[in-house]
């Protein structure tokens, strides 16, 4: 059982008791109280500002572009927050020279220099152009370089917290500050840094330091890579080579960064509403590391080569002149080589948490109703009027703190589920570590919420109860609610709500491949349950051999291309079920129909969603720049005004008028609704 106050460990009693005292206990397997209680009001501050915790330098650029170029590109300011030196063994080797003799301090300038370059071409100046560098002292009298830039009204911060890096057994680093309480955990200098002497972290020293960063610069977007990477059975020479952690498919660091980032998010929330203030508003994007390396590329040509381009400044080369002794970039990824490189991370960018952010509904009157998660809790807007576009102020449903993509289905008698991925704890030194599937049920059609209840995890031991995925729910035709999840052998999980009395069935295994999370789950025509989900060479599927009965794995779509991620999945009127995905570093669109008529030239990247009309599908996506796009028997659309979108833009049909209506969250944090009818040309349809 999830201990009632271990959100986050708290070293000093007074900040144990700031957590214990705003935060209301873990949802229990049994007979749950309200958990967190609802109604906080939500800070709704619009000015937009991404800031990224990051275990190196570099992280940024392969893990989180393009969604940080497409920040950037919008406008909005940046600041990264590189928690270790990334001096690793201090060599930096020039490639078909000898090996120079290692100098940590020397090869984290080197790759500070890098980071330099690469974001003062990515605000459209000069690759050496003067950056101004200070210290600034932090929480706990720490100290850190801060490297800002501006272009314009376009500005980027680098905060250099400096933490040895992890670099085997015999050397600590981050993750071995997260798991021991009295570890002291020595600071690098880099060479030529106006910082010039090196300090310490205890685990509590960081996390604080961090919570004073996010209270400094209040973002409403943060960035973290993923605190809970897929369990990995590797060789000890292949783990090695690819710089792994034993066991999981990432670098040990990212995890450590990860766990930092969101035990602080945690805990700054939390401070927040002890002190009777709102409920910080920002959202959350969590991304996937080494991963990258392990399931099929998912960056078409357009986009990888403008990600990669960003890598050479970064990567350098030693003939430079750019004015730091120390070097020019980080020589080792230095030219093509991002790009040759056999892991291939650059290729891909892989949310932790994928899917539709928002989940939209309409009301009686004709109202939209939004749901998703700011500030790790549950909340939701109305239109102010029907068709309007216009959201009112955010509502508070509590639940945190919650992963960034909530589940949904409609039970039979109208009532809206939402389902939450919940950090039931998170800690270090050994304190409990555990997530959960939480439920949000609506007493009556239109009525008010129940209270969040657990339903569990499929894993039985904490370790694998961290790999589960995102919820998605479908309501069949027989009135039950399907509710599936990945787990951490990498297949998907399944609980079943009767509709008759509302209980839910044990967690069961479906079996079948493994797949990658954000599975796609649909009723056919006759009412069975199909489940679709992007496998290492494949499409895989489950569904029913009748409505009432258990949904199993089934089949392979062997003779189609690799997908990149989950197809979306639509009923079609003969009884089968089309699919629209897009293949392997490809920005063209498959479609899997029995009739086999042609799919629609729909070019672009990243998953794709889709609805049924009466004139065709309907198909959302984004455009190789990053745009939102829609496709209809008109023509394509593409949304080219307002804030830009976050990933997990949701497509709904279900106005009154049937018009499509495309709701996304922007780096504000606040949704927003575009009806391409009444606010953006079609252009012509496009040839198949």
């Amino acid at each position: 059982m999830p201990r009632r106050a271990a959100l986050v460990a708290a070293g000093a009693a007074a900040a144990t008791a700031a957590l214990a005292g705003c935060a209301v206990p873990a949802p229990r397997r049994r007979n749950p109280a309200p958990d967190p209680a609802p109604g906080m009001p939500i800070s709704s501050a619009r000015r937009a500002l991404v800031l990224q915790v990051l275990a190196h330098p570099d992280d940024d650029l392969y893990f989180m572009n393009p969604d940080t170029r497409e920040a950037l590109d919008a406008g909005i300011p940046l600041v990264c927050v590189y928690l270790t030196a990334g001096e690793a063994d201090g060599v930096n080797k020039i490639p078909g020279a000898p090996r120079p003799a290692p100098d940590r301090a020397a090869y984290s300038s080197a790759r500070h220099q890098g980071l330099r370059q690469a974001y003062a071409t990515l605000l459209g100046l000069d690759r050496f152009a003067p950056w101004q560098r200070s210290v600034l002292t932090l929480h706990g009298g720490h100290r850190a370089e801060v490297d800002v830039l501006t272009h314009g009204a376009r500005r980027v911060e680098l905060v250099f917290l400096n933490t040895a890096m992890h670099t085997g057994r015999r050397r600590l680093g981050l993750p071995s500050l997260w798991q021991d309480r009295r570890l002291v955990l020595r600071t690098v200098v880099a060479e030529g840094s106006p910082l010039e002497r090196a300090g310490s972290y205890t685990y509590e020293g960081l996390i604080d330091v961090l919570v004073g960063l996010l209270e400094r610069y209040r973002p409403t977007l943060v960035h973290t890579l993923d605190p809970d990477p897929d369990l990995q059975f590797s060789s000890e020479e292949e783990r090695r080579r690819d710089s792994e952690q034993r066991g999981y498919s990432d670098h040990a660091d990212h995890t450590a960064a990860g766990c930092f980032a969101w035990a602080a998010l945690i805990r700054w929330a939390a401070r927040s509403t002890g002190r009777g203030e709102p409920v910080p508003g920002f959202a959350v994007a969590s991304f996937r590391g080494y991963y990258n390396r392990h399931w099929p590329k998912n960056l078409p040509p357009a986009v990888l080569e403008r990600k990669a381009a960003h890598l050479v400044p970064y990567g350098g080369a030693p003939d430079w002149e750019c004015g730091n002794p120390s070097g020019c970039g980080d020589y080792n990824v230095g030219g093509d080589r991002p790009l040759t490189n056999r892991k291939g991370w650059v290729r891909s960018t892989h949310q932790r948490y994928p899917g539709p952010r928002p989940v939209v509904a309409t009301g009686p009157d004709g109202r939209l109703t939004v749901y998703g998660v700011v500030g790790l809790r549950a909340v939701r807007w109305s239109e102010n009027a029907p068709g309007s576009g216009t959201l009112g102020a955010p509502r508070d449903l509590g639940g945190g703190p919650l992963a960034p993509v909530l589940g949904a289905a409609v039970t039979a008698d109208g009532r809206q589920l939402l389902f939450g991925l919940r950090f039931a704890a998170l800690g270090g030194h050994g304190a409990d570590n555990e997530r959960e599937i939480v439920l949000l049920e609506q007493s009556g059609a239109g009525g008010p919420f129940l209270a969040w209840r657990g339903l569990g995890n499929p894993a039985s031991g904490r370790d694998h109860g961290r790999r589960v995925g995102i919820p998605v729910a479908v309501t069949a035709a027989d009135g039950r609610v399907h509710l599936f999840v990945r787990n951490a052998e990498k297949g998907l999980s399944t609980r079943v709500r009767s509709a008759d009395t509302g209980r839910w069935s044990a967690w069961r295994d479906m079996g079948g491949g493994e797949v990658q999370d954000g599975m796609s789950a649909v009723v056919d025509t006759a009412g069975r349950v199909h489940v679709y989900a992007a496998g290492h060479h494949w499409v895989h599927h489950w569904t029913q051999d009748a409505p009432d009965t258990d949904v199993t794995a089934r089949t392979q779509l062997t003779d189609f291309p690799v997908p990149s991620h989950a197809p979306a999945a639509l009923p079609a009127p003969d009884g089968s079920v089309e699919l629209y995905y897009r293949p392997a570093a490809k920005a063209g669109l498959v479609g899997v129909r029995a009739d086999r008529a042609p799919v629609p030239r729909f070019d672009g990247y990243g998953p794709v969603a889709a609805a049924s009309s009466p004139r065709g599908p309907v198909l959302l996506g984004r455009t190789a720049d990053g745009r939102s796009q829609l496709r209809t028997a008109d023509g394509t659309a593409v949304r080219s005004q307002g804030p830009a979108a976050l990933d997990g833009v949701a497509l709904h049909l279900g106005a009154p008028d049937g018009e499509p209506v495309v709701v996304g969250f922007g780096p504000d944090a606040a949704p927003w609704v575009w009806r391409p009818r009444q606010r953006a040309h079609f252009g012509p349809t496009a040839a198949p």
